[in-house]
Protein backbone atom coordinates (compact mmCIF):
# COMPACT_ATOMS: atom_id res chain seq x y z
CA UNK A 1 0.00 0.00 0.00
CA UNK A 2 1.26 3.14 -0.72
CA UNK A 3 -0.22 6.41 1.48
CA UNK A 4 -0.82 9.80 -0.16
CA UNK A 5 -1.40 12.59 2.44
CA UNK A 6 -4.34 15.12 1.20
CA UNK A 7 -4.23 18.96 2.01
CA UNK A 8 -6.42 18.06 5.17
CA UNK A 9 -4.14 16.23 7.47
CA UNK A 10 -4.95 13.15 8.70
CA UNK A 11 -7.50 12.20 5.85
CA UNK A 12 -5.31 9.83 3.25
CA UNK A 13 -5.61 8.20 0.09
CA UNK A 14 -4.67 4.58 -0.15
CA UNK A 15 -3.12 3.60 -3.50
CA UNK A 16 -3.05 -0.12 -3.40
CA UNK A 17 -0.37 -2.01 -4.85
CA UNK A 18 -1.87 -4.79 -6.65
CA UNK A 19 0.35 -7.89 -7.86
CA UNK A 20 -0.59 -9.49 -11.53
CA UNK A 21 -0.14 -12.05 -13.61
CA UNK A 22 -2.09 -14.12 -16.53
CA UNK A 23 -4.80 -15.31 -13.82
CA UNK A 24 -5.52 -11.75 -13.10
CA UNK A 25 -4.56 -9.26 -10.30
CA UNK A 26 -4.39 -9.74 -6.32
CA UNK A 27 -4.45 -6.65 -3.75
CA UNK A 28 -4.23 -5.98 -0.10
CA UNK A 29 -7.17 -4.17 1.33
CA UNK A 30 -5.85 -4.15 4.80
CA UNK A 31 -2.90 -4.04 6.89
CA UNK A 32 -3.14 -3.29 10.52
CA UNK A 33 0.93 -2.73 10.94
CA UNK A 34 0.72 -0.63 7.22
CA UNK A 35 -2.42 1.05 8.58
CA UNK A 36 -1.26 2.20 11.82
CA UNK A 37 1.37 4.08 10.17
CA UNK A 38 -0.99 6.59 9.15
CA UNK A 39 -3.32 6.58 12.23
CA UNK A 40 -5.72 4.07 12.42
CA UNK A 41 -5.58 2.31 15.81
CA UNK A 42 -8.61 0.78 16.45
CA UNK A 43 -9.76 -2.69 15.82
CA UNK A 44 -12.18 -2.84 12.74
CA UNK A 45 -15.34 -3.88 13.77
CA UNK A 46 -18.01 -3.73 11.27
CA UNK A 47 -17.20 -4.34 7.44
CA UNK A 48 -20.50 -2.65 5.05
CA UNK A 49 -20.90 -3.18 1.26
CA UNK A 50 -23.29 -1.05 -0.93
CA UNK A 51 -24.53 -1.35 -4.47
CA UNK A 52 -25.96 1.92 -6.12
CA UNK A 53 -27.59 1.37 -9.03
CA UNK A 54 -27.56 4.96 -11.33
CA UNK A 55 -24.97 7.03 -11.91
CA UNK A 56 -25.46 10.64 -10.73
CA UNK A 57 -27.11 8.96 -7.22
CA UNK A 58 -25.80 11.02 -4.22
CA UNK A 59 -25.41 9.10 -0.59
CA UNK A 60 -24.58 11.86 2.05
CA UNK A 61 -23.01 13.82 4.13
CA UNK A 62 -23.19 11.21 7.30
CA UNK A 63 -21.18 11.08 10.27
CA UNK A 64 -21.10 9.08 13.79
CA UNK A 65 -21.04 11.77 16.54
CA UNK A 66 -19.10 10.91 20.11
CA UNK A 67 -18.76 8.38 21.26
CA UNK A 68 -19.49 6.68 18.44
CA UNK A 69 -17.17 8.71 16.05
CA UNK A 70 -15.74 5.99 13.82
CA UNK A 71 -12.30 5.91 11.72
CA UNK A 72 -12.97 4.28 7.99
CA UNK A 73 -11.32 3.14 5.04
CA UNK A 74 -13.85 3.24 1.66
CA UNK A 75 -12.88 1.49 -1.43
CA UNK A 76 -15.22 1.00 -4.83
CA UNK A 77 -15.51 -2.63 -6.14
CA UNK A 78 -16.86 -1.97 -9.37
CA UNK A 79 -17.91 1.54 -11.09
CA UNK A 80 -16.67 4.51 -9.94
CA UNK A 81 -17.94 6.97 -7.60
CA UNK A 82 -16.99 10.73 -6.41
CA UNK A 83 -15.58 10.04 -2.69
CA UNK A 84 -15.87 13.46 -0.02
CA UNK A 85 -14.77 13.35 3.32
CA UNK A 86 -15.57 16.78 4.90
CA UNK A 87 -13.56 17.93 7.97
CA UNK A 88 -15.93 18.33 11.29
CA UNK A 89 -13.21 18.18 13.54
CA UNK A 90 -13.80 20.82 16.46
CA UNK A 91 -10.82 23.43 16.26
CA UNK A 92 -9.21 21.56 12.89
CA UNK A 93 -7.18 24.17 10.77
CA UNK A 94 -9.19 23.10 7.80
CA UNK A 95 -12.65 22.68 9.94
CA UNK A 96 -15.60 22.01 7.06
CA UNK A 97 -13.26 21.75 4.08
CA UNK A 98 -13.85 19.23 1.90
CA UNK A 99 -11.62 16.46 -0.25
CA UNK A 100 -12.99 14.86 -2.73
CA UNK A 101 -11.21 11.24 -4.88
CA UNK A 102 -12.63 9.57 -7.70
CA UNK A 103 -12.31 5.94 -6.75
CA UNK A 104 -12.76 3.17 -8.82
CA UNK A 105 -11.41 -0.69 -9.45
CA UNK A 106 -8.41 0.71 -11.80
CA UNK A 107 -7.38 3.10 -10.49
CA UNK A 108 -6.90 1.05 -7.21
CA UNK A 109 -7.35 3.94 -5.00
CA UNK A 110 -9.37 3.94 -1.07
CA UNK A 111 -9.69 6.65 1.44
CA UNK A 112 -9.31 6.45 5.03
CA UNK A 113 -11.23 9.27 7.35
CA UNK A 114 -10.61 9.38 10.61
CA UNK A 115 -13.24 10.16 13.32
CA UNK A 116 -14.34 13.40 12.96
CA UNK A 117 -15.17 13.51 9.20
CA UNK A 118 -18.75 13.44 7.30
CA UNK A 119 -18.76 11.41 4.35
CA UNK A 120 -20.42 11.04 1.13
CA UNK A 121 -20.28 10.12 -2.43
CA UNK A 122 -22.17 10.54 -6.11
CA UNK A 123 -22.19 7.31 -8.50
CA UNK A 124 -20.24 8.36 -11.46
CA UNK A 125 -20.83 5.25 -13.28
CA UNK A 126 -24.31 2.33 -12.56
CA UNK A 127 -23.94 -0.42 -10.32
CA UNK A 128 -21.43 1.11 -8.37
CA UNK A 129 -20.56 -0.46 -5.54
CA UNK A 130 -18.44 0.13 -2.44
CA UNK A 131 -17.24 -1.58 0.48
CA UNK A 132 -16.18 0.41 4.07
CA UNK A 133 -14.12 -0.81 6.55
CA UNK A 134 -15.63 0.76 10.20
CA UNK A 135 -13.59 1.31 13.45
CA UNK A 136 -17.02 1.42 15.50
CA UNK A 137 -20.48 -0.01 15.34
CA UNK A 138 -23.27 1.74 14.00
CA UNK A 139 -25.19 3.78 16.74
CA UNK A 140 -28.58 5.42 14.63
CA UNK A 141 -29.39 7.48 17.92
CA UNK A 142 -25.64 8.72 17.25
CA UNK A 143 -25.79 9.60 13.60
CA UNK A 144 -25.50 13.20 11.71
CA UNK A 145 -25.12 14.39 9.08
CA UNK A 146 -25.29 17.47 6.75
CA UNK A 147 -27.12 18.37 3.22
CA UNK A 148 -25.21 17.58 0.59
CA UNK A 149 -25.47 21.17 -1.12
CA UNK A 150 -24.80 23.07 1.88
CA UNK A 151 -23.09 26.36 0.74
CA UNK A 152 -20.97 26.32 3.99
CA UNK A 153 -19.12 23.32 2.69
CA UNK A 154 -19.58 23.57 -0.74
CA UNK A 155 -18.76 20.82 -2.44
CA UNK A 156 -18.31 20.54 -5.73
CA UNK A 157 -20.17 17.65 -6.92
CA UNK A 158 -18.77 16.24 -10.33
CA UNK A 159 -22.17 15.45 -12.14
CA UNK A 160 -26.13 16.29 -11.52
CA UNK A 161 -27.69 15.12 -8.78
CA UNK A 162 -30.45 11.98 -10.32
CA UNK A 163 -31.36 10.38 -6.87
CA UNK A 164 -30.87 11.11 -3.15
CA UNK A 165 -32.91 9.57 -0.60
CA UNK A 166 -35.73 11.61 1.27
CA UNK A 167 -33.79 10.99 4.57
CA UNK A 168 -30.44 13.00 3.27
CA UNK A 169 -32.50 15.51 1.36
CA UNK A 170 -33.67 16.36 4.91
CA UNK A 171 -30.38 16.71 6.58
CA UNK A 172 -29.89 20.04 8.17
CA UNK A 173 -27.47 22.54 6.87
CA UNK A 174 -24.57 23.78 8.88
CA UNK A 175 -25.28 25.80 11.56
CA UNK A 176 -23.34 29.19 12.52
CA UNK A 177 -23.27 27.79 15.96
CA UNK A 178 -21.68 24.34 14.89
CA UNK A 179 -18.24 24.17 16.53
CA UNK A 180 -17.26 20.76 15.27
CA UNK A 181 -17.03 17.15 16.80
Amino acid sequence: MKFHATPIKGLWVIELEPFADHRGRFSRLFCKKELAEIGLQAEIVQVNHSVTVNKGALRGLHFQNPPYGEDKIIRCLRGEVFDVAVDLRQGSETFLQWFGQRLSPENNRAMFLPKGFAHGFQTLQPESELIYFHTQFYAPEYEGGFRYNDESIGVNWPEAVTEISDKDLALPTVSSDFKGI
